[in-house]
């Protein structure tokens, strides 16, 4: 975690500044997760980076956990939660790999633009299956990214070694799904607005 909170601490400004690379879709995104939203559901966000999807959803659920393990991600996002008048966005530092079960199972888990930043993807999702209620949701959107560049796997390594890159995993969108199903999710929605962009999936745990 130490390693991967220094990249993103360096990050944090440049990230917090930069435009959402896709407008449409990312409203899209945002568009079909909250026809799933109610008002007295509890989500939990990890890898919220600076906290815009928390604070979108916030005014449909009665709260949001919103976690990442980068402090200076996290400043970024409370600033934005007080410039909105967003209360019930609670932001922690923390990890999904070593967070700890919660008491109360979660309606919903988000986890954007962050399923091929981790090592081990089959072990967060069925960990995030276990957090999820009965017939409660994962909703994730990940860059696949045997089917972006597939030669950059031979790349990444050098540049994670010498602190350029963050690490990455190299999964198909075919070798996600997969992944979803093998732990006993049903995908209910799926959608990429092209086939070199981030796989959407809406996945839900059975009742």
């Amino acid at each position: 975690m130490a390693q991967a909170s220094g990249f993103w601490n360096k990050l944090a400004s440049r990230y917090a500044a930069s435009p959402i690379a896709d407008e449409a879709a990312y409203q899209t995104k945002l568009e079909e997760t909250r026809k799933l939203l109610r008002p007295g559901m509890r989500l939990l966000e990890f890898g919220c980076g600076t906290g815009g999807t928390a604070i979108r959803h916030a005014p449909h659920v009665a709260h949001i956990r919103a976690i990442d393990f980068s402090e200076n991600m996290l400043e970024f996002a409370r600033a934005k939660a007080r410039e909105a008048g967003v209360e019930n966005v609670t932001f922690e530092l923390g990890d999904i790999t070593t967070l700890p079960m919660p008491q109360e199972r979660y309606d919903m888990v988000l986890g954007l633009s962050i399923l091929h930043l981790l090592e081990d993807v089959d072990a967060v999702i069925a960990k995030v299956r276990e957090m999820l209620v009965p017939g409660g949701y994962f909703v994730s959107s990940t860059a696949c990214m045997n089917d972006i560049m597939p030669w950059f796997k031979y790349v990444a390594p050098l540049g994670k070694a010498i602190g350029k890159l963050p690490h990455l995993t190299f999964m198909s969108a075919d070798d996600l799904v997969g992944k979803f199903q093998a732990a006993d999710f049903t995908i209910v929605h799926r959608w990429q607005p092209g086939k070199k962009a981030a796989l959407f999936l809406i996945a839900r745990k059975p009742i």
